[in-house]
């Protein structure tokens, strides 16, 4: 599904007085084919796109369609909520919804949200509810909210020629209603223990990850910090070397605490404990380098992480906490993978991963995980996604792309190779074409976290990365596919929830009606 921005370059066009066959002039095409990107009916890319942004005076990354896309995906989320199934709203209508009243869909997305988390908090307040009137009433009183906004939000979508005075009008009700709703939320949780039971606008992982997606993954100024960090590592880099730079700078010493039947609990994650950083005996090499490299982080820059956690505006003290370890996480991988080399490393052995943790001394998901980040403007990569699941299954860890949809959480699609990979198996490939016509290829493998020991049962990931298919000969995971014939891709979807292929023999969920 193409991201409207034919849309946002009629607005500017036209906020610029300038006429259509003006702007068709300036960057020398026909009024007709102007007419028909402005009405995305036509793709637009490359120098054309480059210079329709320079004669409206536009950021390329406000046209590139990224935001558009990622909005998109999360409407068609929220549209396959079985809570709003027989609602007939098609992807060209919600497509142009967003291009037209962008801040309604935005409102719609956090209404949804925020609406599906007031659900999940009544289902875990309903044994209380059965002895409690008081509770009951408060319960009726949300209900009635939830049932308003809907009604507004179905009105909205459903009336094609809703005048723009009554659009507002509901808009504002919903908005209305949100807040009252938000107000009876506050007074119905305070009614509760604190202690025991604590409301959350949303999960602190899922604020992680949207910030993070939001960010593109890419933090500069934390890409400067690791190149100085690691300029100071005297000598060769690497475990002796780090450890002796936290030692000398931060009186920090490492050791590795072994793990016996019956011995002592496993070292912990978090920082240093009486000035003495634990390692696990099992974590292998690249685990250990990179634990040491994120601790020297968090003491030698402790004001920068804070101040890039702050301006990704955590909503809860947990988030905060996660939000903040991501980003020493983030330095650590930098330092180990400096951008210059990784970039170059990566094009020269097309992105061949398991070179590429040789080569580095990384581990395959240090690397993978390094690759998603490799934004910089004018020296990007190959735009990867990523995710990784837990041996159920689950979805731990996702960065999604333009088309390429990804669920909120829960397990995705059964037939995505990151479910048929085995743990003695290498890299497994797969041309993959989503519901929205977007085509992908994906690389699955299993990493294990540790090493496996007699006292501890094998802890075992799988790892993905998609790339779309018109980058796929530049990675070595291309060699010898016909990227071209659609014979050989495999029909996915983003999960059984959300896909709306019908006759799916993978299905687990009912699908969408």
């Amino acid at each position: 599904m193409r991201a409207p921005v034919g849309i946002r370059i009629r607005r500017q066009r036209m906020d610029r007085g300038i006429s259509q066959a003006g702007l068709a002039r300036m960057v020398g095409i026909s009024s007709s084919y102007l007419n028909l990107i402005e009405n995305s009916k036509r793709d637009v890319g490359g120098a054309l796109l480059l210079r329709i942004a320079e004669h409206l005076q536009l950021d390329i990354d406000s046209l590139s369609g990224d935001q558009e896309q990622k909005t998109l995906q999360n409407v068609q989320e929220m549209l396959n909520d079985p809570v709003l199934q027989g609602l007939d709203f098609g992807h060209t209508d919600f497509r142009d919804l967003l291009a037209r009243f962008p801040e309604v869909a935005q409102a719609l997305i956090r209404l949804h949200r925020m609406g599906a988390e007031a659900m999940a908090e009544v289902e875990a307040f309903t044994n209380r509810f059965a002895s409690d009137p008081l509770l009951g009433q408060m319960l009726h009183e949300v209900l009635n909210r939830l049932t308003g906004m809907r009604s507004s939000a179905e009105i909205i979508a459903r009336v094609e020629d809703l005048s723009e005075t009554d659009r507002h009008r509901f808009t504002a009700a919903i908005n209305r209603e949100a807040q009252e709703l938000s107000t009876t939320m506050r007074g119905l949780v305070g009614y509760f223990d604190r202690a025991t039971i604590k409301r959350r606008t949303i999960s602190p992982v899922r604020q992680v990850e949207d910030a993070f997606i939001a960010a593109n993954n890419h933090f500069p100024e934390l890409e400067d910090l690791a190149d100085e960090l690691r300029a100071a590592i005297p000598g060769e880099f690497g475990e002796t070397a780090l450890a002796a730079c936290l030692e000398r700078r931060f009186g920090v010493r490492c050791q590795r605490r072994p793990e016996t039947p019956g011995g002592p609990p496993p070292a912990p994650a978090g920082p240093a404990q009486d000035g003495v950083l634990w390692l696990r005996a099992s974590a292998p090499l690249a685990t250990r380098v990179f634990r040491m490299c994120r601790h020297i982080a968090e003491l030698a820059a402790p004001e920068l992480l804070d101040r890039t956690c702050a301006a990704l505006e955590p909503a809860s003290d947990e988030a905060r906490q996660l939000m903040r370890g991501a980003l020493s996480s983030y330095v650590a991988g930098a330092m180990m993978m400096p951008y210059a080399r990784i970039s170059a490393t990566a094009a020269e052995h097309r992105h061949d991963i398991d070179l590429l943790s040789h080569i580095h001394g990384a581990s395959f998901e240090q690397v993978a995980h390094r690759l998603v980040t490799l934004r910089r403007p004018g020296a990007e990569g190959v735009p990867f996604g990523f995710l990784r699941a837990d041996p159920s299954g689950r979805l731990t860890k996702r960065f999604p792309l333009p088309g390429l949809s990804l669920p909120g959480g829960g397990h995705g699609c059964l037939l995505w190779p990151i479910y048929h990979t085995t743990p003695a198996g290498g890299v497994i490939r797969q041309i993959a074409e989503f519901p929205n016509g977007a085509r992908f290829l994906m690389i699955a493998k299993s990493v294990p976290k540790r090493i496996s020991t007699w006292a501890e049962q094998p802890l075992v990931f799988s790892v993905m990365l998609a790339c779309d298919i018109h980058h796929a000969d530049r990675t070595v995971y291309g060699q010898g596919l016909n990227l071209s014939d659609t014979g050989t891709q495999l029909a996915v979807g983003p999960s059984c929830q959300l896909c709306i292929r019908q006759n799916c023999s993978h299905r687990q969920e009912d699908a969408p009606a």
